[in-house]
């Protein structure tokens, strides 16, 4: 599924192009000061100028029209009108008539009424970024320029300048693009790490980088743990690689949220991963991940939760050394202990349990290799992943050794997002309470004494 934008981030160039502008006072002006930027030839119609509109128009030698809107007259070339006027009647006619002509139009304060917005802008030379909140939050908008702000010294344009100058000794260095792209990566992330490097000793330290990244082995294997739902669970390690990959391979238990912060541009392999149904076996993806990584490109293996916690993660890597490719491990919070803390259930308390267990409940060959006899001691919490499908297989052989009937267990579907649901009950009545509240996977099982905690310490959802 693909999150949709309301709004999409585009840049124009507007050199030259005819620019409606209506309207004659405060609001006119501060769009106009900034159309001026874009060199776009610029009109202005209204019945009456302010001065420092009128002075604008002598200045920059604009187009003045002195004349109430006439919709009928008005030209069907504008590549964009902006209505910087106060009454709503003209703003819908201008409305109306840019949709019906396939003009852009931006109606000032009016976001039902605009095809396009204007962001939130800092410039540093050829470098822009624009923030948009849609026109639902301009106040909002211009909070998050400032920080972006504080963070771009004025040099940045300088920085960009270089960047310019170097692109076509970068490319017949480096045929390849992603390559080209890795040094580039590099060469930003050491500045950030040497920010008082001088414009000069810039250039040095990148001449120095590209003569030595000609040796550099690019292709490289990130395992990332990508938590139990909630996005702003995930590291900041994990972000940062996940703006890296050119590929990723991803299970079926990170969410679409996640996804959303992959590169743009990367290429998404869905491995599936559910219950007896592999997208992709696990002997391809291993195969994948020495293929690409070969190829010099940087592979994104994105599993949910940790990758070293039921996440095959050390034969991934196993097979990754046996081919000599390089690789790290990024951990992520196991949905053990983050699907808990949402739940407002402890896995340890000094009164209920000193030890904590974790188990699949996913089958192998139909049967589930558990030492159930083990599982069922004194001050103890059990955690099942993947379990609800065994649900009935789990709660038999746990009572069949002797736990009581009534031992609290917990089921929680798609914990620490918005769509949490946790059914609270007891071994022997789970079965029959979870077919009637309707529970899904993903879904973790959590049995033991500290479940009755939640009512006291229910925090989320």
């Amino acid at each position: 599924m693909v999150l949709l934008m309301k709004r999409f981030p585009l840049f124009v160039t507007l050199d030259q192009l005819p620019v409606l502008v209506v309207g004659g006072g405060e609001i006119a002006e501060r769009k106009i000061k900034l159309i001026l930027k874009a060199n776009a030839n610029i009109h202005v119609l209204a019945k009456e100028f302010s001065q420092p509109v009128d002075d604008l128009i002598k200045i920059h030698k604009l187009k003045k029209i002195k004349s109430e809107l006439k919709l009928s007259s008005l030209s069907k070339t504008y590549s964009l009108i902006i209505a910087a006027t106060n009454s709503k009647r003209t703003n819908k006619d201008l409305y109306r008539f840019a949709q019906k002509h396939h003009i852009l139009i931006n109606v000032v304060d009016e976001p039902a009424l605009c095809t396009c917005t204007f962001g939130s802008i800092v410039e540093r030379g050829d470098l822009v970024v624009a923030i948009s909140s849609g026109g639902n939050a301009p106040v909002f908008a211009r909070q998050l320029r400032e920080k972006i702000e504080s963070i771009l010294p004025q040099s940045t344009k300088f920085l960009i300048e270089f960047s310019g100058s170097m692109r076509e000794k970068v490319a017949n260095t480096f045929k390849q693009f992603n390559k080209r792209r890795v040094l580039w990566e590099t060469f930003y992330e050491h500045l950030s790490t040497y920010k008082n490097l001088d414009f000069n000793q810039q250039k040095s330290f990148f001449k120095k980088l590209l003569n030595q990244h000609k040796k550099l082995q690019t292709g490289e294997v990130f395992l990332v743990g990508a938590g139990p739902g909630d996005p702003e669970l995930l590291t900041i390690r994990a972000l940062h690689l996940l703006q890296k990959a050119d590929i990723c391979i991803y299970d079926n238990l990170v969410s679409k949220e996640i996804l959303e912060l992959v590169r743009r541009d990367a290429h998404m392999i869905y491995a599936g991963k559910l219950r007896d149904n592999h997208t992709i076996e696990q002997n391809e993806i291993n195969r994948l991940l020495i293929k690409y990584a070969k190829k010099g490109l940087r592979v994104l293996r994105l599993k949910g939760g940790d990758p070293f916690i039921f996440g095959r993660g050390g034969e991934e890597i196993s097979e990754l050394m046996s081919q000599k490719i390089k690789f790290q491990v990024v951990p992520g919070i196991t949905s053990a202990s983050g699907v808990s803390a949402y739940a407002g259930i402890p896995l340890t308390h000094r009164d209920f349990s000193q030890s904590c267990i974790f188990i699949t409940g996913h089958e192998k060959d139909g049967d589930l290799k558990v030492n159930w006899e083990r599982l069922n001691a004194q001050n103890q919490t059990i955690v099942v992943y993947m379990g609800l499908y065994s649900l009935a297989k789990i709660t038999t052989n746990l009572i069949a050794v002797g736990m009581s009937k009534n031992m609290p267990i917990a089921v929680v579907q798609e914990g620490t997002t918005q769509n949490q649901k946790v059914l609270v009950s007891t071994l022997s009545r789970v079965v029959q309470k979870v077919a009637g509240e309707k529970i899904k996977s993903p879904a973790l099982l959590i049995i033991g004494n500290v479940v009755k905690l939640r009512k006291k310490i229910k925090w989320f959802n």
